[in-house]
């Protein structure tokens, strides 16, 4: 055996061990990119939901806020018809009639 045919042996030898390694390493990296795929996916879910959650509390303060003013306002007009039932009791009683 000559140089040249250990060279051909060797060649023929280290192909299919590079081919298998170049088919091992490219599902690796599909694997990886995949992986990075799914992570990536779940980041994104992730804050999409903390974004709903931050904007429903928004919301629900700002619905809390609307309340506590409308029961103010309904809380004052009832003092004001109150007032006014007074003041027109006083005026009928005053004119002579029961209230």
């Amino acid at each position: 055996m000559d140089a040249a045919m250990l060279t051909a042996l060797g060649a023929l030898l280290a192909s299919p061990v590079a081919a298998a390694a170049a088919i091992y390493g490219s599902r690796g990296a599909t694997r990886a990119s995949r992986e990075g795929t799914v992570l990536t996916g779940y980041d994104s879910l992730t804050a999409r939901l903390i974004a709903e959650r931050d904007k429903a509390e928004a919301d629900q303060a700002a619905a809390e806020a609307r309340e506590t003013a409308l029961r103010a306002q309904l809380e004052s007009r009832e003092a004001a018809l109150k007032a006014e039932i007074a003041r027109l009791r006083l005026l009928v009683t005053s004119l002579g009639g029961t209230p």
